[in-house]
């Protein structure tokens, strides 16, 4: 016999459906707060700034979605962009994920159609913020399959607000994951519903989902290796089953041929290493398949063992094609990029272009703290408790967690991809534990086992014997004893006694609820929601200093230069000069051709000798820098020079080299120690070309570097300085044209200021006589 008791008691005369009804109401009001809430924490930057596009590469995106918004999607399709790259040009359409634009383009004209006079601008600030409420709820979906609907709403709550997600999609971030990881979310939901159900439908719904986010994201790689990675752990695990077959082969199938309709991937899912693992899993399943068709079938023992030889044949034949293909050179073998993710150094070392992106840097510890708070502590409680179950789609949340957790620690840029698994791992943690401490029902003890302890409760202490201690000694434990402690023998009683203990652990859950809270919208609102094209600092009285140089000095570059004067810059500012000045660039974030970025690397680091053949041989108009040595902004070009010197020293190595421009002790300085190369560098000139003139006669003091600078300014003479920012952050010279009378420049400029070169005395060609 039991006992039966409860803590709390609860309402007794209510109906089920009358439960079920307000369960499913208050479902629909959380979902519609938390979409709220997600929506609301991305709009500090519109609060506090203004509607305006942040960083670098949503301003392409946002004057490509301008041409398709006033164009018309063909004319976007069949775009050609001469201002980019020049004199090269860009054919935008076949060399951009066309999916955000066209996102924003269909908003764009439902709502004018509707007769909702919206400008697009407006659309691609507010377009991440929209998504982000999107994604909360698809999370809520793929949870619920984990586990059930209060972990789905937790799961839900968390994306909506988690710093790492908001760090990519706030108001004004107009980037492809905008959308990517509402379409990530809701791919995999429906990759795991078609799994438990064995329906095509949900497995073409995946592959239509699937084929919008390789429309939208390069990321979608991560995709195309996780379902296979997935289903061929189910293999190995012996759970193959016809619900598998349907599921992949429907995804695949469909998915594989919809995302070679987009011209920027093309043939790349069947003629690229990255895709192969996708094809040999529908390969290997389809054998199998065929494998299980047949033995239900025949049931001579002799043709089933030459069937098992035949497909293990026809496995080592594909994998050998397979290689064979790639070693011919008809598929594509694996990309330096993705080198860089297994071996930290790679970029560095052969690919400087990528690795001197901060985004491809590794993951510093405190950042995932930051970016995921007190849900990082929950993550490793929730996948193990997904081994209590083990069902195929907590096998799903398993492998994404190692893998995921893996990349964010090599790229700082991953961290988005991990976010949402431990959104969804964190959140069946922290239901499970709300479940168990609200939950009334005491533990039912056996009256006699109860009787026993209160007879005697020293009992269950007693020490035991050496003889029966050694039969009772256990061997070493193993993983799965591991993992058994965090499953409950359902046979065993199991709860919690009393109120108090309850009171306190859901009173501690909550206090770390409301810490989450505040800890994301102080990220949010101070770390998260600055564009880099406006800057703040403040002022003595606490009030906000509005810092305006970028949109200043790019606004000058519209109003002051021509139509077609072409624009020198690092690349990082490219799109912003097209988007903001409208005017022709070099370079640009598209980073498509990396001699024609080590080109202005070279001129960037060359003496202005050097430099100046470089830019007239490429019809450059104006050169523009950033320098933060007077504000102390850290972003600016004199810390990115080394990239341009390892990126020019990668092609041209005999001129360019890194050693050159630090001093003999090996430090990288810019005061009166910095070596030759460093101070003659066109770079350097621009930089500090009158400097020390700011600062009275007074030695000079770069502010970000920490270094005097000398009180003898460069001088500059191939080019001509235009324009400088307010705080000298951004700063524009001109390039000379060629002299009238063929004379170099430095010589017609020493001539004009009055110091000719002094005459040399002509040497002696005859004795003297005496």
């Amino acid at each position: 016999m039991a006992t039966n008791s409860k803590a709390y008691s609860l309402p007794s005369n209510v109906s089920p459906e009358t439960v079920a009804n307000t369960s499913s109401l208050l479902r629909i009001v959380s979902l519609a707060l938390i979409s709220g809430a997600a929506i609301a924490s991305r709009l500090f930057a519109v609060v506090n700034f203004e509607s305006i596009i942040h960083e670098f590469d949503p301003w392409f995106n946002y004057r490509a979605t301008r041409v398709l918004a006033s164009k018309g999607f063909y004319a976007f399709w069949n775009w050609f962009d001469p201002t980019a790259w020049y004199p090269l040009g860009r054919v935008v359409g076949g060399t951009v994920y066309p999916g955000l634009m066209a996102t924003s383009g269909v908003i764009y004209n439902i709502l004018h159609a509707l007769h909702l006079p919206v400008d697009i601008r407006n659309i691609c600030v507010l377009l991440a913020p929209g998504f982000s409420a999107l994604t909360a709820w698809s999370t809520y979906m793929f949870t619920k399959e984990m586990k059930d609907e209060s972990a789905g709403l937790l799961a839900a709550a968390f994306i909506g607000i988690v710093p790492g997600y908001i760090s990519r999609s706030v108001a004004g971030s107009y980037d492809n994951e905008a959308i990517a990881i509402f379409l990530l979310m809701f791919t995999f939901y429906c990759w795991i519903k078609a799994l438990k159900t064995g329906s095509a439908l949900f497995g073409t719904l995946a592959a239509l989902f699937y084929f919008y986010m390789v429309a939208a994201w390069g990321g979608y790689a991560f995709i195309t290796n996780m379902i296979p990675l997935h289903a061929l752990a189910l293999i190995l695990m012996g759970r193959y089953s016809s619900r598998l077959y349907v599921a992949y082969s429907s995804w695949y199938a469909i998915g594989t041929l919809a995302s070679m309709q987009v011209p920027f991937v093309g043939f790349q899912p069947v003629r690229t290493s990255e895709h192969m693992g996708a094809l040999g899993v529908f390969g290997l399943l389809q054998i199998i398949a065929f494998a299980e068709l047949v033995r239900s079938h025949v049931s001579s023992k002799q043709f089933q063992s030459l069937l098992y030889a035949s497909v293990i044949g026809a496995g080592i034949l594909g994998t050998a094609g397979i290689v064979g293909l790639t070693y011919k050179g008809w598929i594509a073998p694996w990309t330096g990029r993705f080198y860089s993710l297994w071996d930290t150094g790679y970029a560095k070392k052969y690919i400087p272009i990528i690795a001197s992106v901060s985004e491809h840097q590794p993951t510093a510890w405190p950042s995932f703290f930051m970016d995921l708070h007190f849900l990082i502590f929950l993550f490793p409680a929730g996948v193990a408790m997904c081994f209590k179950q083990l069902r195929d789609e907590h096998v799903f949340v398993i492998i994404y967690a190692v893998v995921a957790s893996y990349f964010a620690g090599v790229m700082v840029r991953l961290m988005l991809t991990l976010t949402p698994c431990v959104c969804v791992a964190a959140a069946v943690a922290f239901s499970s534990l709300l479940d168990t401490y609200i939950d009334p029902a005491e533990p039912n003890v056996p009256k006699e086992e109860a009787e026993a302890t209160e007879a005697d409760p020293g009992a269950a202490d007693a020490p035991t014997t050496p003889k029966k201690a050694k039969k009772a000694s256990a061997p070493p434990p193993t993983l799965g004893d591991f993992v058994g402690k965090f499953v409950v023998d359902e046979k065993k009683p199991h709860g919690i006694f009393g109120l108090n203990t309850r009171l306190a652990v859901i009173l501690n859950a909550l206090a770390m609820l409301v810490f989450f809270v505040l800890h994301c919208t102080w990220v949010t609102a101070n770390a998260y929601s600055s564009p880099s094209v406006v800057l703040a600092s403040s002022n003595p009285d606490g009030s906000q200093h509005i810092i305006d140089d970028f949109r200043e000095a790019y606004y000058w570059l519209r109003q002051n230069t021509p139509q077609d004067a072409v624009v020198m810059s690092w690349w990082d500012y490219g799109y912003q000069i097209a988007g903001m000045a409208d005017r022709p660039t070099l370079v640009d974030n598209n980073t498509w051709n990396n001699t024609h970025i080590a080109t202005v690397g070279k001129a960037m680091s060359s003496s202005e000798e050097v430099a100046y053949p470089i830019l007239r041989k490429h019809d450059v108009d104006y050169v523009l820098i950033i320098f933060g040595g007077l504000l102390g902004y850290s972003g600016d070009d004199i810390n990115k020079f080394l990239w341009m010197v390892r990126i020019a020293q990668g092609v041209w190595p005999n001129e360019i080299q890194e050693p050159n421009y630090f001093t003999p002790r090996g430090e990288y300085r810019v005061d009166d120690q910095a070596p030759p190369a460093m101070k003659n560098s066109l770079m350097y000139k621009m930089s500090y070309y009158r400097f020390a003139e700011l600062f009275g006669g007074q030695p000079a003091q770069d502010r970000v570097r920490g270094q005097q600078i000398s009180k003898t300014s460069p001088t500059l003479d191939y080019l001509d300085e235009a324009f400088t920012s307010e705080n000298w952050i951004v700063r524009i010279y001109q390039v000379r044209k060629e002299d009238l009378l063929g004379r170099d420049l430095k010589l017609a400029n020493a001539f004009e200021a009055g110091r000719k070169r002094k005459k040399q005395k002509p040497p002696v060609r005859r004795r003297a006589i005496a």
